[in-house]
């Protein structure tokens, strides 16, 4: 009995020393500077404006193209680094859009085209975001990093279309409200101690949207729609300024 006792003992001494030995061996060695300290506070905002006018423009197989069309976003951020590299807060957003198409021709063939004029189109868009952020020195410099943001995003909106004139006249009023789960990491570079230029990229995602129209005040319809992403999305680039204060 004693014998295997002490045969137990050494092969738990044996076992747990090439654990330990395994587990060095292995070990990555891995260091992480403190790239954005405990305490800091990550602000910033970012507004967009563009705008386009065509008269008698060509597309393919659209002919005479005339209108005009205009976007306006402002998203605003703020986040608390809670711990060395590791960040919590949230972002807002509000979009307007506005599109008047005076006239476009659809030409298929000689013998095949469709015309559509005054059409018009505005929408306004908000959404709530909340994130958080893992930070990943470049080495051992303090100027350059990666991030990882997981997104959790709620929106809504509401859209107005009307096409035709006078008696013709006809219109459609959509509200709808969305959620979206995403993963979007990205670059960070230093341009001072408190001033950064930030690059994201979606890439992994889930989205849901749930719309009701209403056409002409009479005829009511509903779509749901699901998406999920698993590859980098090249228009979900985004480009900023942020203040590490």
């Amino acid at each position: 009995m004693l014998k295997k006792i002490l045969t137990i003992l050494i092969l738990a001494v044996f076992s747990g020393a090439t654990t330990a030995y395994a587990q060095v061996e292995f070990s990555r060695g891995l260091e992480q500077i403190s790239f954005v300290p405990k305490g800091q506070w990550i602000t910033g905002v970012s507004v967009s404006f563009s705008q386009s006018n065509q008269k008698n423009y060509q597309f393919f197989i659209v002919e005479n193209i005339s209108g005009d069309a205009y976007t306006f976003k402002v998203s605003p951020m703020l986040m608390y680094c809670f711990k060395d590299n590791l960040c919590a807060g949230g972002k807002m957003a509000y979009t307007r859009t506005r599109t008047r198409l005076d006239q476009a021709r659809f030409v298929i063939d000689s013998e095949s085209d469709y015309s559509m004029e005054n059409l018009y189109q505005i929408s306004h868009n908000y959404s709530a975001m909340a994130c958080f952020r893992n930070y990943i020195s470049l080495g051992h410099s303090h100027r350059f990093g990666f991030f990882n943001e997981v997104q959790l995003q709620f929106g809504g909106g509401e859209s107005k279309i009307l096409n035709g004139a006078g008696d013709d006249l006809t219109g459609t009023f959509d509200k709808s409200w969305n959620m979206n789960i995403g993963l979007a990491p990205g670059m960070v570079m230093f341009l001072n101690n408190y001033s950064a230029l930030e690059v994201n990229v979606g890439v992994l995602g889930f989205n849901y949207s749930h719309t009701t129209s209403k056409t002409d005040q009479i005829y009511e319809a509903r779509r749901d729609s699901k998406q999920a992403n698993f590859k980098i999305n090249l228009f979900s680039i985004t480009f900023g300024v942020a203040f590490y204060l």
